[in-house]
């Protein structure tokens, strides 16, 4: 048969229709409306109520004047209203930027601007930062503010001049409206900013195609079932929470929401609750291992940790194993809508030694079902590099759930792409199984004396030791080896640990010359993601 013959069959709205994760409201409203949806305090929302609500917010929107492309921001802890803002903003045509909480007003500011925000909802409590941001940009967007009973009273006291109270907003909308499904699936959805820890920030602009897929990839690899309990430990500003609020819905589950990640209250709500699901980077798991004995819960089952956002130390993830956890390691970045690799587990790894499993579990993986394309490449020849564990090369993507490109940056989206691969910054290792293991950001490798040593090496070493909690480790310039390792470490509550007593334990697990040179203690930067700001402690080690 003629491959016309087959093409000739057209592509109609009966048979092909944008994927969209928005339709995942609507179907599990439809087949489970009494279904607890939300639980956030004292408040349980059904999934009718929560389809209702989000319509709502669409259509006040839609007669605020928002519509195709129009920027939406947000600037909210997770609390229901933050969930409400993944369907309703998009539900109007328009692009939803959530905004990292933790940002400082000038950068707000900047990302108002740059994304030309036509609206802000925003939570009491960062009503102070937004007045100052205001104060800074151009943008003048329609303000709405949420008043979340969850929050201190000092918090809810705080008010910002000209917003309209987001319930009283909704209320303005009809549940009953049409809402915009997108004219084509490569329509943008959201827009997320990197962090900026080197100059502005970028604008990520994600697709509905790539949403909808990742959203499943994260069902599929979280081993996530039917009406999963989530607990919202990740923030949502996060790269869309890791596009976990279209995950969990998709399942009918329950979000668990969380305004400020405190090791007691997730313990009270894993039980409380029946949580089975969580995520969040390997300092999320260092706040659940470290809270005191006596407010720690008895779990009703085990849970499931997703962590990503740096490769967790291999002591903490025996830990988390030991407590109950079952733990899925995933990797990604901004670029490719959150976790887009997976370490895919072996039944018969489970017969091998703790340690050695430990050890298996700290690599990132294999590519998730949504990713067509990753391998650890030589940046230069864009050529594979051999999958022997030692040769280290550029970890690189390629896919439906790569993002559409940098946001009015063209030259940078097109270094980003260029090969026709998405290059990622980051150096690993393939092993002949075809998983990859992340060795350091290029930024963050340490050359010393023309050899190269990889940073997280050295962490690893250092987490062994039982007093370290937290440890990070930079280059500090060295007249002789040109630069040196230089750890920062945090240790644990009660425990005591000397400098020398840290490098005598690390010569145990490392050649001489990754040993650190030196070790300061104090407690380390991170970002809002529990990820450490390494650019300061260069900063630190350089002085």
């Amino acid at each position: 048969m003629a491959a016309a013959d087959y093409d000739a069959l057209p592509r109609v709205p009966a048979n092909h229709q944008p994927l969209t994760p928005l339709l995942f409201m609507e179907r599990s409203a439809q087949v489970y409306p009494d279904n607890v949806a939300v639980v956030h305090g004292a408040l349980r929302r059904s999934y009718r109520q929560l389809r209702d609500r989000c319509v709502q917010l669409a259509h006040a929107l839609h007669k605020a004047g928002i519509g195709r492309g129009d920027t939406v921001a947000a600037l909210l802890p997770n609390i229901p209203q933050m969930l409400e803002c993944h369907y309703g903003v998009p539900m109007t045509g328009g692009v939803l930027n959530t905004l990292n909480t933790r940002l400082d007003a000038g950068t707000i500011a900047y990302c108002l601007d740059h994304g030309e925000a036509k609206a802000v909802i925003v939570d009491r409590e960062l009503v102070p930062l937004l007045r100052v941001a205001l104060t800074q940009c151009k943008a003048k967007p329609l303000l709405i503010e949420v008043d979340d009973p969850e929050a201190s009273e000092a918090a809810r006291a705080n008010r910002l001049d000209g917003a309209t109270d987001y319930e009283a907003f909704i209320a303005g909308g009809d549940a009953g409206w049409s809402w915009i499904m997108p004219g084509d699936e490569w329509d943008a959805i959201t827009l997320n900013y990197t962090s900026g820890t080197t100059g502005r920030p970028k604008g990520v602009v994600y697709h509905h195609r790539g949403a909808q897929l990742l959203a499943i990839g994260n069902v599929l690899s979280a081993g996530m079932g039917k009406h999963p309990v989530y607990l919202w430990t990740l923030p949502m500003f996060h790269c869309n929470g890791w596009c976990f609020p279209w995950t969990v819905t998709a399942q009918a589950g329950v979000h668990v929401c969380l305004r400020a990640v405190r090791g007691p209250d997730m313990w009270r709500l894993m039980a409380a609750e029946g949580v089975t699901h969580m995520c969040g980077a390997p300092i999320v798991m260092s706040t659940l291992l470290a809270t005191p004995e006596d407010e720690k819960k008895k779990l009703p089952h085990q849970v499931q940790f997703v962590v990503a956002g740096a490769p967790p130390p291999e002591a903490v993830l025996a830990a988390m194993k030991e407590a109950g956890f079952a733990v899925c390691h995933v990797y990604g970045l901004t670029e490719v809508y959150g976790p887009s690799v997976v370490n895919e587990w072996h039944a018969e790894w489970n017969a091998k030694p703790a340690q050695e499993q430990a050890g298996l579990m700290a690599r990132q993986g294999v590519r998730y079902l949504a990713l067509e394309g990753l391998d650890v490449m030589d940046p230069d020849s864009i050529t594979a590099v051999p999958a022997d564990g030692a040769t280290m090369g550029e970890v690189m993507m390629r896919g439906n759930v790569v993002m559409k490109g940098y946001l009015k940056d063209a030259e940078a989206t097109r270094k980003a792409f260029a090969g026709g691969w998405f290059h990622t910054g980051d150096l690993a290792v393939k092993y002949p199984d075809g998983y990859i293991q992340l060795k350091d950001r290029s930024k963050d490798i340490i050359i010393s004396g023309g050899e190269n040593i990889s940073s997280i090496e050295v962490e690893d070493a250092l987490y062994k030791h039982p007093a370290v909690a937290v440890a990070a480790v930079v280059a500090k310039p060295d007249e002789k080896w040109g630069e040196v390792p230089c750890a920062f470490v945090e240790l644990r509550p009660g425990m005591t640990a000397t400098a020398e007593e840290l490098i005598a334990h690390c010569r145990q697990h490392l050649a001489s010359f990754k040993l650190p040179k030196q070790v300061l203690f104090e407690e380390l930067p991170k970002t809002s993601t529990g990820k450490i700001q390494k650019h300061v402690l260069r900063g630190k080690a350089k002085g």
